[in-house]
């Protein structure tokens, strides 16, 4: 039986040991894909230990990670994000408001009440027709920048492939039925930096946050947290809970596109980024964590799995295309 990773006001989130579905019997294969199955059904995310991507590689990303945000704003401002079809390169704090708002300009009032407190930089995939990443200059220590990251992007595709692969089982359909959805991947790898700030900041404002709340857009997110803490995700009763980091997990969350696949039977579920629990003194120390949003290839049309539902007017929603879907989403935030 697998151990909750939390639970706390109605909120299961389960820590599913991977290795099993990857290497063990048929038995631990449909156990594990049920079990995962299971967690995006009920709280929409799960915790998954050991998976393929080792501790000193995620080590040496977020090194490789820390040393990009330490350029100066001139230097990161050269690799500056352009446009929701691209959707690559750095943007500054307080540029991205994510919420749960879907029109510009109300985005905008909330952006300008309490902007996030947060800056990132996004890859895609090398080689993407008309949108080339943004690489920073490599030079002392950023030697090796573009080399880290396109492995670490790589790495991240063959995990999601398997995750993928285990909702399949979990759900009774063939193993690779979303293999050639997912093979092209038009991913995103999103390295974040949460500055350090002042305790005051969030006294003086009650509804700052690091990252608003939100629910993801893809199919799934795999996220990897440091451990100064501070992401929440919304229980059944509507009260945010601390998903505490646990060490050399992967968090793994169900984004909207995967919930409308599903017809609604997987959940995408809200949550955002706030003031750690612990600080030093009267400061809390940066916060660094990496997120890799994975979706359907952008040339696929997304339709209710089958099995989701009995008739033609039990889907909920109609089929879209990918690519179009995220563009939309995208445009909004940014």
């Amino acid at each position: 039986m697998e151990k909750a990773a939390v639970q706390q006001d109605g909120l299961l989130i389960p820590l599913i040991d991977f290795s099993k579905f990857l290497n063990g019997t048929e038995a631990q294969k449909l156990e594990t894909a049920q079990a995962i199955l299971k967690g995006f059904q009920t709280a929409g995310f799960i915790y998954l230990k050991n998976i393929p991507i080792t501790p000193e590689t995620r080590a040496h990303v977020f090194g490789t990670s820390a040393k990009l945000f330490k350029l100066s704003q001139e230097e990161k401002m050269a690799c500056a994000w352009t446009t929701p079809q691209a959707n690559r390169g750095y943007s500054e704090p307080g540029r991205e408001k994510v919420s749960l708002l879907t029109e510009a300009d109300e985005v905008e009032k909330v952006r300008a009440a309490a902007p996030d407190i947060k800056e990132s930089f996004e890859i895609g995939r090398e080689n993407e027709p008309g949108h080339p990443n943004q690489w920073p200059v490599e030079k002392g220590e950023l030697v090796g920048f573009k080399d880290t990251m396109t492995k670490f992007f790589d790495d991240c595709n063959a995990l999601q492939v398997e995750v993928m692969r285990a909702i399949a089982v979990g759900m009774g359909i063939d193993p690779g039925y979303f293999d050639s959805y997912v093979d092209v991947g038009d991913n995103t790898l999103r390295l974040l930096h949460y500055p350090a700030v002042d305790k005051k900041v969030f006294q003086i404002n009650p509804g700052q946050v690091r990252a608003g709340e939100h629910s993801d857009y893809g199919s799934i997110t795999l996220l990897f947290q440091d451990q100064r803490g501070g992401l929440q995700v919304k229980s059944p009763n509507g009260q945010f809970v601390d998903a505490t980091p646990i060490e050399d997990t992967c968090v793994v969350n169900a984004g909207d596109l995967l919930m409308r696949w599903s017809n609604d039977t997987i959940k995408s579920t809200i949550h955002r980024v706030v003031e750690p629990p612990q600080a030093e003194g009267d400061v809390h120390p940066p916060r660094y964590s990496i997120a890799y949003f994975c979706n359907p290839n952008f040339k696929n049309f997304i339709e209710a799995i089958p099995g989701t539902y009995a008739t033609e007017a039990e889907k909920k929603y109609p089929g879209i295309n990918s690519g179009e879907y995220l563009v939309q989403r995208l445009t909004a935030t940014y």
